[in-house]
């Protein structure tokens, strides 16, 4: 997973500037209020830290090395005690006349960064006070905030940079189909699903509806010879978006197994007897005689595990065949371990309730709980 940095000026965004913009006595030192708070939130959503400064004149009389050594420790003790530690400190020590290119808004002392492919500059960003930072993350290419009164401050940064809404938009393009997806996680609104199979279109706009996402699908495919290249096809570009959505996953519940808000879980759990052993952390959703149930795990390991027959081979213009494929494909382009299972007798309750309960559970699988990456192996 490529890596985000927060490239952060030091005086007047981690330490208050005082009059004379030098700091160079420990009576001058005074943190910024809120800057610890917001750097460990930033630290969990999976931001690396970056200290980049110009100390005008650093080494020479008027500015000895030894008087900015002193506060610079006391700065980095006082947020390594809070688990803040930064991947690099680069210090630009030139005068603004001698027009250095490693001084801000000069990018030079961060080219490097330029050139690394591990690093994730469109979800990086600067912290500065000065319109010289912003123009620094203007010429290195990331987004950039102005910490200051009428602009900025720390709380609203972190904020910005870690709930930002989660949207994607695939475009799938083969010669038996032309997909569009789009979906918007943070945000409950109608589906909008047209694929030229009606049935399977009121089965996605469950998968939406139920899920408490936004959801677009739009298809055109080679439906003269069958129904297959379009579930499939569906399938792959909905998963290909859920996944980019998600992106590193920090703060999403990631397991979900809860037949619907509203039930309670001894009403709605699934029984050994109907299900099997395997079933009995999972909750179902009923529809009429119809009862499905699934648990899902955004694990970024790919598997499906079905149990169900259905009585007719074809509903709504859809092979029922189709139905455990289209999960399959989901699964391979999500990152996503599914399994489900339906029992009944009616194969429109079936079909129906077997997206409703997987749109139920992907509803508690993305919904945010926080900044953390649920996983011991800090990768999902």
């Amino acid at each position: 997973m490529p890596q985000k940095i927060l490239f952060i000026d030091r005086d007047g965004v981690l330490i208050d500037e005082p009059a004379d913009e030098q700091i160079d006595a420990f009576e001058k030192f005074r943190l910024t209020p809120g800057c610890i708070a917001a750097l460990q939130q930033l630290r969990d959503a999976g931001f690396q830290f970056v200290m980049v400064s110009n100390q005008d004149g650093l080494g020479t009389p008027g500015f000895p090395r030894e008087a900015f050594e002193g506060p610079q420790r006391l700065l980095l003790q006082i947020l390594g005690s809070q688990g803040i530690t930064f991947r690099e400190v680069l210090i630009d020590a030139s005068f603004a006349h001698e027009n250095k290119p490693t001084r801000k808004p000069g990018i030079g002392m961060v080219m490097h960064y330029l050139r690394d492919r591990d690093i994730d500059l469109a979800a990086s960003a600067m912290v500065g006070d000065r319109e010289t930072d912003l123009q620094f993350a203007t010429n290195l290419g990331v987004r950039g905030f102005r910490l200051k009164d009428g602009h900025h401050d720390w709380a609203g940064i972190a904020h910005a940079l870690t709930a930002s809404p989660r949207i994607a938009r695939i475009d799938r393009v083969t010669k038996e189909t032309r997909i569009s997806v789009r979906v918007e996680l943070d945000r409950a609104c109608e589906p909008a699903i047209a694929t030229g199979l009606g049935f399977f279109d009121h089965m996605l706009e469950q998968l939406g509806k139920h899920g408490g996402f936004g959801l677009a699908v739009r298809c055109a495919g080679d439906l003269h010879i069958d129904e297959h290249h379009t579930v499939e096809d569906c399938a792959l570009a909905i998963g290909q978006a859920l996944k980019q959505a998600l992106g590193d996953k920090r703060g999403i519940g990631r397991y979900g197994y809860d037949g619907g808000e509203g039930q309670g879980r001894d009403s709605a759990q699934v029984d050994a007897g109907a299900f099997g052993d395997a079933a009995r952390a999972a909750f179902a959703l009923p529809m009429d005689e119809t009862r499905a149930a699934a648990v899902i795990d955004f694990s970024g390991r790919p598997y499906f595990v079905f149990e169900g027959t259905f009585p007719r081979a074809e509903v709504g213009g859809l092979a029922t065949e189709l139905v455990p494929h289209f999960f399959r494909s989901l699964c391979e382009t999500a990152g996503l371990n599914l399994h489900l299972q339906v029992r009944g007798e009616n194969t429109h309750h079936m079909v129906e309730a077997c997206f409703k309960v997987v749109a139920r559970a992907l509803r508690q699988a993305i919904r945010r709980e926080g900044t953390a990456l649920p996983s011991t192996k800090g990768l999902l």
